[in-house]
């Protein structure tokens, strides 16, 4: 990857990916090749140049890359499914113009651009179950409706100008630094503190409600897999689907269970539930693995052994 970006701007860098994704990037490029940027600043660790940047503001987009003379944008900013649907006209300024801004600036500056997607793209008609690379997408969500015409506007960018823009069909991400970000899927990030902490957890999702999920060392594996990959291998570029884990509630307090054998859960779904209901169970991620080589790392009784590892040492240690 050292040989195809040599200086990256984060945006978005105090997300639950931005604040993670970063200091993998600053191991891999070196802190003087990553800057990150946000609407505040985020507390990641790393001693890299920092720009408070609203990418709704696209002159201010262009000052950064030119100022730091960037080659490669990690467009992380954004509003999730649950932030979005409370303020939908934000969630189009920053999912979409926001990208569109970016890319504008790749289209001037010859940049290459990572934008994220989402399984939050399809829709209720959608096969829930492996869902398929290539498929109807009708979203019922303002979140979801941004990824795919965000995904729509990045392939533009690559056919249209030749851009090398590149993206992922991201399930819902599990991290044991960043907090919960507003997604329907935080519930699977939310329910390992509370057991370390309380011992029990109320669920806002039903108990049979399965979804795609990635644990995040994943989840940055993908992003840096997928960024170093040959061109001339990619057939799709900003809308790869990418499995890792498919759970329901049920079956992760389980998991949960065997290490914590006095943890409870309780469901009380709200209307979350109907936005997990439009959101496939499983998905078809065949076509990044015959592109760029994709595969996943870890599974259901791995990723939970490494939670809770991580979280009840710094509980004990009052971290």
């Amino acid at each position: 990857m050292r040989g195809t970006i040599r200086r990256a701007l984060i945006t978005g860098a105090s997300g639950q990916i931005g604040s993670e994704l970063a200091p993998k990037l600053c191991e891999l490029l070196g802190e003087e090749n990553v800057v990150v940027s946000d609407i505040r600043r985020p507390q990641i660790g790393v001693s890299s140049a920092f720009e408070n940047l609203d990418i709704t503001r696209r002159d201010d987009v262009a000052k950064v890359v030119k100022k730091y003379d960037i080659d490669t944008v990690f467009n992380l900013a954004a509003l999730l499914s649950v932030s979005g649907e409370k303020n939908p006209q934000l969630a189009w300024d920053v999912n979409v113009n926001g990208l569109h801004n970016v890319l504008e600036a790749a289209r001037e500056h010859g940049l290459r651009v990572f934008h994220p997607s989402s399984i939050a793209a399809f829709g209720p008609e959608t096969p829930r179950d492996r869902t398929p690379q290539d498929t109807v997408m009708r979203p019922r969500t303002m979140y979801g409706v941004t990824k795919v015409a965000g995904e729509l506007l990045g392939n533009y960018y690559v056919h249209k100008y030749g851009l090398d823009v590149r993206g992922i069909r991201f399930p819902g991400v599990i991290s044991n630094v960043a907090a919960p970000g507003g997604g329907t899927t935080d519930y699977a990030v939310e329910i390992f503190y509370e057991a370390v902490t309380k011992g029990k957890y109320t669920c806002f999702l039903k108990d049979d409600a399965t979804l795609p999920m990635i644990y995040m060392p994943d989840c940055l594996k993908s992003i840096v897999d997928l960024m170093g990959a040959d061109s001339e291998r990619l057939v799709h570029h900003t809308d790869f689907n990418l499995a890792a884990l498919s759970f329901s509630p049920k079956e992760l307090s389980s998991e949960i269970r065997r290490h914590l054998p006095g943890f409870e859960i309780r469901y009380e779904p709200d209307y979350r539930q109907a936005i997990a209901e439009s959101w496939p169970k499983s998905v078809d991620d065949s076509a990044a693995r015959r592109e760029w080589g994709w595969k996943p790392t870890f599974d259901l009784p791995s990723m939970v052994t490494d939670m809770l590892t991580v979280l009840g040492k710094r509980h004990k240690s009052g971290t």
